[in-house]
C-alpha cells in the first residue's frame, strides 16, 4: 500500500488476534478474518506469514482452498518440496527483510516445481514494488535469509558501534547516532548508485597515513570483517538446520 501497488480493498489478512484485526481494519483499511481458510478461499495470491514450525500444519488446513493458486511462503527453513507435499498450490519462497516497511527491502525469491513464468513475473513485481528483488535457486535461499533477512540486525550492530565510538570521542549520543545512521545510509546508496566495488569505494576515502587508514588498521587487527562474514555463515547454517528439522 505504501508503494501504491494495490489498494486496501484488494487485501485480506487472516489474524487470530482481535486487537490486531481491529488495527488492520480501522487504521489500514484491509479486510481481516480469524480463519485462514476464509482468507485462502478469497485470495488469488496467498502469502504464508507464520512461524516456520506452523507452516506445514497451516497449509494442510487450507489445502482444499489453494489448489492451483500462487502461494508464496515467507518462512525460513521450510523447503518447497515439503510444502508441495502438503498441498497442491503453485509454491514459491521469498525471503525479505524489515526495511520492506519503508519500501527499501532486499528480497530473494525462488520458484517451485509448479511455478509458472507468470508467477515469477508477479512475484518480481510485488517485491520489486517494496525494494529490490532477486531470483535465486532454492538451495541459495538460506544464504539470502542470512544476508538479507538477518543482515539488518548485523548492520544495526555496526551503526550502534559507530555511534558508541562517536560518544567515546566526545559527541553527544543523539548526534553520534544520527551521524552513524546517515553515514551507513549514504555509503550504501553510493555503493548501489556508483556500481563501484567496495575496494574502489574504500580507496576513495583512504589517504595513506590518514585517519581512515588508522581506523581500518584497527578493524583489521580486531578481525571485524571476519566477524561479519562469520555472522552470515552462522545464520546460513542455522537456516539449513531448520530445513532439516522441518523436512
Amino acid at each position: 500500500m505504501r508503494a501504491k501497488f494495490c489498494s486496501p480493498a484488494e487485501i485480506i489478512a487472516a489474524e487470530p488476534n482481535a486487537d490486531a484485526c481491529a488495527t488492520l481494519q480501522n487504521d489500514v483499511g484491509i479486510s481481516t478474518t480469524p480463519k485462514n481458510a476464509e482468507a485462502a478461499q478469497k485470495a488469488d495470491i496467498v502469502f504464508i506469514g507464520v512461524k516456520p514450525g506452523v507452516v506445514l500444519p497451516a497449509l494442510r488446513d487450507i489445502a482444499s482452498f489453494i489448489q492451483n493458486k500462487q502461494v508464496i511462503s515467507l518462512a525460513a527453513g521450510i523447503r518447497l518440496t515439503a510444502m508441495e507435499a502438503a498441498a497442491d498450490g503453485r509454491f514459491m519462497r521469498a525471503l525479505t527483510n524489515t526495511p520492506s516497511a519503508i519500501c527499501s527491502a532486499a528480497t530473494g525469491f525462488a520458484r517451485g516445481s509448479r511455478t509458472t513464468d507468470q508467477d515469477v513475473d508477479v512475484a518480481r513485481a510485488i517485491f520489486g514494488a517494496i525494494g529490490i528483488a532477486v531470483e535465486v535457486n532454492e538451495n541459495q535461499i538460506d544464504a539470502v535469509t542470512a544476508l538479507a533477512g538477518s543482515g539488518p540486525a548485523f548492520v544495526y550492530t555496526v551503526i550502534q558501534a559507530l555511534a558508541e565510538g562517536g560518544t567515546r570521542c566526545g559527541l553527544p549520543a543523539e548526534a553520534a547516532m544520527t551521524l552513524a545512521a546517515q553515514t551507513v545510509l549514504g555509503a550504501a546508496q553510493l555503493a548501489i548508485e556508483s556500481k563501484k566495488s567496495p575496494e574502489d569505494l574504500i580507496k576513495m576515502v583512504v589517504t595513506p597515513g590518514g585517519t581512515t587508514a588508522a581506523g581500518l588498521a584497527e578493524m583489521e587487527k580486531l578481525e571485524t570483517e571476519k566477524g561479519l562474514i562469520a555472522a552470515v555463515e552462522a545464520a546460513t547454517k542455522r537456516g539449513q538446520k531448520m530445513a532439516k528439522e522441518n523436512a
